[in-house]
């Protein structure tokens, strides 16, 4: 199986990795002003889809790779269908547009468990993936709280050898009453431009922090920051997500709201994405929605077991795009990462979705100039 190999000139390149620097001046990348987007079109990759042996499927983290002009884009198969792996991939956005046929998928890689083998059937829920300015990748599982697997953040190298853990603190260790909710954890991850920080963001509320989402409100979610020279968890920050975006039908059916992926444009100010889904709305009963957010005067709250009833300052955002406007359908988009230049000079936007390997679902790219 052949191998992407980081090229020596990394260091060199090195301020190339900084994502969202490089091109037309994105105007929030060194302050609080938001970006514009402008849709470019979408590119599907049918469920079913086999590339080199493995299902194509559960894309649910994307990050670029500047040095080398690809992105990773993590499976969150549980080693059920394949090992728990990666793809590499190329999107041509050459001619300024997305269309099918422009993303190219090069090559997949196992991830390695601690002990150096695969990860074992149902041991890990991989959601979270961005390279780092060191070039290595770090990953997030939520874990498996039905079965008290814990969530994890985890270093490891582009050919997917494990290079370490950072600390998780108890506060999140699954048990009955405590900890992360089942598929309700680590969803987003990554590195901010200066290349010191690893944000990671719970799509939902920890047990004994309050509610999951519901229709009557939405959930207390943690920003996690990481100084990764220390290597160590520095700050905790609260997020406030929606409440679920539509009814399910019938009312008793399954449905949810939350933080899905986070795009840090320094340590102050980041995009987020919030994904919601009901069953039986009309359509494929996904609403997703990108938000402005910031932490300047957050309240850190790293070291608290429990915020239940929280009543400090919270991280603000605000609306920047619901996708439901592009009027497509919406696939369970769970990924985003600053791409290439594109040709008048703006950077791009790349979305990605989680296909849950659905036969009634699709996984679809969809493309934004950011600027």
């Amino acid at each position: 199986m052949r191998r992407w190999t980081r090229l020596m000139v990394m260091a060199a390149l090195a301020c190339a990795v900084v994502a969202l620097s490089g091109g037309r001046s994105l105007r929030a990348s060194n302050g609080a002003q938001p970006p514009s987007l402008e849709f470019l079109g979408q590119a599907i990759v049918p469920t079913g889809t086999v590339f080199d042996g493995t299902v194509i499927g559960g894309l649910s983290s994307i990050t670029y790779d500047p040095a080398l002009d690809v992105f990773y884009s993590l499976s969150d198969d549980q080693s059920q269908l394949s090992p728990a792996r990666f793809y590499t991939l190329r999107v041509d956005v050459s001619d300024g547009h997305l269309d099918n046929g422009d993303v190219q998928f090069l090559d997949v890689t196992t991830l390695l468990a601690p002990d150096g083998q695969p990860y074992a059937l149902s041991s890990l829920d991989p959601e979270g993936l961005t390279l780092a300015k060191s070039g290595e990748l770090i990953v997030t599982s939520e874990g498996i709280a039905s079965r008290a697997i814990p969530a994890w953040v985890r270093r490891y190298a582009v050919d997917g050898s494990y290079r370490g853990d950072l600390t998780v603190p108890a506060a999140f260790d699954p048990t009955p009453v405590h900890g992360v909710r089942q598929n309700l954890a680590f969803e987003a991850a990554a590195v901010a431009p200066d290349g010191r920080h690893l944000f990671v963001g719970m799509e939902g509320a920890l047990l004994q922090d309050g509610p999951a989402a519901s229709l009557a409100g939405g959930s207390l979610s943690r920003i996690l920051r990481y100084n990764l020279s220390a290597g160590k968890l520095d700050r905790q920050y609260v997020y406030g997500t929606d409440p679920v975006a539509e009814p399910p039908v019938p009312p008793t059916a399954f449905s949810v709201n939350g933080l899905v992926e986070l795009l840090p444009f320094n340590t102050q100010f980041l995009l987020a994405m919030e994904r919601s889904f009901s069953v039986g709305v009309p359509g494929t009963g996904n609403t997703i929605k990108l938000y402005w957010v910031g932490v300047p005067g957050a309240d850190n709250v790293n070291g608290l077991d429990s915020i239940a009833g929280f009543g400090g300052r919270t991280a603000t955002k605000s609306l920047l795009l619901d996708l439901r406007s592009l009027g497509i359908p919406l696939d369970n988009i769970e990924g985003m990462a600053i791409g290439p230049d594109l040709p008048d000079g703006r950077r791009s936007l790349i979305l990605v979705s989680d296909n849950n390997f659905a036969a009634s679902q699709f996984t679809q790219f969809l493309m934004f100039a950011i600027w």
